[in-house]
């Protein structure tokens, strides 16, 4: 059976590299590619697909874990498993929240890409060692952990953005952003944003 592939990336290099890789396997084929998420969410609903190979930077369009979010929505869709440079927590917690199958990274080596895709085709998860370690703490230690949330707050918080700014984007009230900073600062041990912003990005929480 072949399993047939749509190739997801907003790097021409990238994507013609992947399906280099790719073909040297017998049972892939590579059916399609997308330079952005919307054009992924296109042709995955266009059907004969088995396995999205989903970035998740794609410029200042549609992320990938909200394509992620919009294939894995519709029935009978093809699984996806994203392949990318990032490896914090708020990027895989978004991944994974959006139904993503797999999550490997860009650095992995060819048979081990080729085991995730053939895994998440078989309807399994398929996660990096790195990343299912990250997961496993996650759990270990629940009260330590920021949630979904706290991610998000933090995020915009390295980005700039005031509390006013922050409860426009994520549809809160300014008191439930200061009650999530002042989470955010016991859990990271910190008393201040910017102290915030750098213990999580040495953390590998969020990205800078």
């Amino acid at each position: 059976m072949t399993i047939r592939l749509l190739l997801a990336d907003d790097h021409p290099v990238v994507r013609a590299g992947l399906r280099a890789v790719l073909a040297t396997e017998p049972d892939f084929a590579v059916v399609g590619e997308a330079a952005t998420a919307e054009r992924a969410v296109e042709l995955a609903a266009a059907g004969g697909v088995d396995v999205v190979l989903m970035d998740l930077q794609f410029g200042s369009g549609m992320h990938g874990s909200e394509a992620t979010a919009a294939i894995t929505s519709r029935t009978g869709g093809p699984r996806v498993l994203v392949l990318t440079t990032y490896d914090t927590d708020a990027d895989i917690l978004a991944a994974v929240e959006a139904g993503a199958a797999g999550y490997l990274l860009k650095d992995a080596p060819p048979e081990e890409l080729a085991a995730a895709v053939r895994t998440a085709a078989a309807g399994q998860s398929a996660l990096a060692p790195a990343v299912a370690h990250r997961l496993m703490d996650r759990m270990r230690t629940p009260a330590e952990a920021l949630t979904k949330r706290e991610l998000e707050v933090l995020r915009l918080v390295g980005e700039g953005l005031s509390n006013q700014q922050i409860s426009k984007v994520l549809f809160l009230s300014q008191a439930t952003v200061k009650s999530h900073l002042v989470h955010i600062f016991a859990k990271l041990g910190v008393d201040s944003r910017t102290a915030a912003v750098a213990a999580a990005t040495a953390r590998r929480l969020i990205r800078r």
